[in-house]
């Protein structure tokens, strides 16, 4: 019997999740059942600037690049703070203001989390 922790969504992520197209949602699906039982895909990686224990799923489809964004050190739910689809100027780095984001996303949900 597995062990899966369940996944939750903030709002705003899950909305521009939608957005993805439908190939890409889905390839994001796999990934986060994957790591809801526990494991690690190829297609994760941490995201820097923001501590252990928040990931990105690094997506390709068709010449464009999308990035689902979650925290797994959030008690037993695996949280989706951010999708977004990556139009940096800056090479790999993701841009600034999608950090900025997460970042303060994270901090409103664990305030929440709290009470």
């Amino acid at each position: 019997m597995r062990d899966t922790r369940p996944i939750g969504w903030v709002k705003g992520a899950l909305r521009d999740f939608r957005r993805f197209p439908e190939v890409t949602q889905g390839k994001a699906a796999e990934a986060l059942t994957i790591v809801a039982d526990g494991g690690m895909p190829r297609i994760a990686k941490p995201l820097a600037g923001l501590g252990s224990g928040v990931w990105e799923l690094v997506l390709r489809e068709r010449g464009d690049a999308y990035r689902v964004v979650y925290a797994v050190q959030l008690g037993e739910v695996i949280y989706v703070v951010h999708a977004f689809q990556k139009k940096s100027k800056s090479g790999i780095a993701t841009p600034k203001a999608e950090i900025d984001l997460v970042a303060e996303r994270i901090k409103r949900l664990k305030e929440e989390l709290k009470r």
